[in-house]
């Protein structure tokens, strides 16, 4: 398809759209626009009706389909399901929907509610790749419609809806579009749609680099194993068709956040903005502080790309963020089995400092015992002087903060 001829088929595809759900709002943030002195926009796909993107290329699909196919497929433990089943409910169609038997009850509770009885949930498999196999097995079987989460040209099409609303919204294109990268529908159906009439920004996590590793050896490859925290980014490996579109952006445009680090993003948005991202949301606004300089003065877009967030997660969100910004530390101390040896401890703590954890493991000598020791402060600077009154005073200690071995059995 010619690059003119994407334009109009996604401009088309989004006037489509007007008669199942209204554009998603593009907010300029003050607070991001004055910590970055820039004009910082953020197109709000967590305020779809399925707090996601994905809805777009679900309905882009099945438009071209019906009513020649009736029936669809897919395979999904997240956003794609809902927005598959809140199409299939829409469009009075069934669906069958492959999740794997690990998935979270809120997620699938969640695609039954938006599908109604248009869906059937089906759990299959303990890891998505048997899942992803079934699924299409029985697609075959059933001579029923498979909808990709990625990697189709109409899915594509209609997840450039997204760019078609941003350039309506501002009323002229970006000077840049930062994009959370995953399978690279999103990504790769702005790109086609803005062509080089902007600059780009694709942010993926450092647990999942398909589009970073694409460009390296020049073709989708597999990543596995990946880290699935980043759930709506993480994927092992780029779709075909988005990589044909992607294929010419510069490895200096691609930038990889650490999981720990976005949820530095979540927590901020979420005290601050009152916004609630989920993971993969995130990125795009993370990114921000690698672009700082380029970005003076400019006017930029960030995509806000889904708010279905897990309440239950938000502890665990809360403790990488602390480790990451390091005003949270833990430590195996050994401490004298001696009357006073605690206060002595204690008393080294400073105003700042308060203990978020303190378990005894196992008396490691017999007159010494292992403590596993959580300490939070205010500001980074204040383990310096703890630390040095704790060597000062003689205490023997392991800091275990980044110790990802450790810190699945004992954190």
């Amino acid at each position: 398809m010619a690059p003119s001829d994407f334009v109009q088929a996604a401009r088309a595809a989004e006037q489509e759209m007007r008669a199942v759900f209204p554009p998603t709002p593009l907010l300029r943030n003050d607070h991001l626009s004055d910590r970055f002195g820039a004009n910082i926009w953020l197109k709000r796909e967590d305020l779809s009706p399925v707090r996601s993107y994905k809805l777009r290329g679900a309905f882009n699909a099945m438009r071209k389909v019906i009513p020649e196919k009736s029936v669809f497929v897919c395979a999904s433990a997240g956003n794609h399901a809902q927005g598959v089943a809140f199409m299939c409910r829409h469009f009075g169609v069934q669906g069958v929907v492959f999740m794997p038997v690990t998935t979270p009850q809120q997620k699938i509770q969640k695609t039954r509610m938006f599908g109604g009885e248009h869906v059937e949930i089906r759990l299959v498999g303990d890891y998505f790749d048997n899942t992803l196999s079934e699924a299409q097995a029985f697609c075959t079987a059933a001579g029923a419609h498979f909808l990709s989460p990625f990697d189709d040209e109409d899915v594509i099409e209609g997840q450039a809806s997204v760019a078609v609303e941003i350039e309506a919204q501002l009323g002229r294109i970006p000077d840049r579009i930062i994009l959370p990268v995953g399978g690279g529908g999103l990504s790769s159906g702005a790109r086609s749609f803005f062509g080089d009439s902007c600059a780009y920004t694709f942010v993926e996590p450092t647990g999942a680099q398909s589009l970073g590793c694409a460009l390296k050896e020049g073709a989708p490859v597999d990543v596995s194993p990946i880290n699935s925290f980043v759930d709506g980014a993480a994927v092992a490996k780029l779709g075909a068709r988005t990589f044909d579109r992607l294929r010419g952006v510069a490895p200096r445009d691609v930038i990889h956040l650490s999981e720990d680090r976005i949820c530095t993003t979540i927590v901020e948005m979420l005290n601050v903005e009152g916004i609630v991202l989920e993971p993969a949301g995130a990125l795009a606004i993370e990114a921000l502080s690698d672009l700082a300089e380029e970005i003076r003065g400019k006017t930029v877009v960030c995509i806000a790309s889904g708010g279905n967030f897990d309440f239950e997660r938000l502890p665990e969100v809360k403790e990488r963020a602390q480790r990451y910004s390091g005003v949270k530390k833990y430590f195996i101390l050994r401490l004298p089995q001696r009357p006073g040896a605690l206060k002595e401890f204690l008393n080294i703590l400073g105003p700042d400092d308060d203990i978020a954890r303190f378990e005894y493991l196992k008396k490691s000598a017999r007159n010494f015992g292992s403590v596993l020791i959580g300490i939070e402060t205010t500001r980074p600077e204040n383990f310096a002087r703890f630390l040095s009154e704790l060597d000062a005073a003689g205490f023997t200690y392991t800091d275990i903060t980044n110790d990802e071995t450790l810190a699945q059995f004992v954190i």
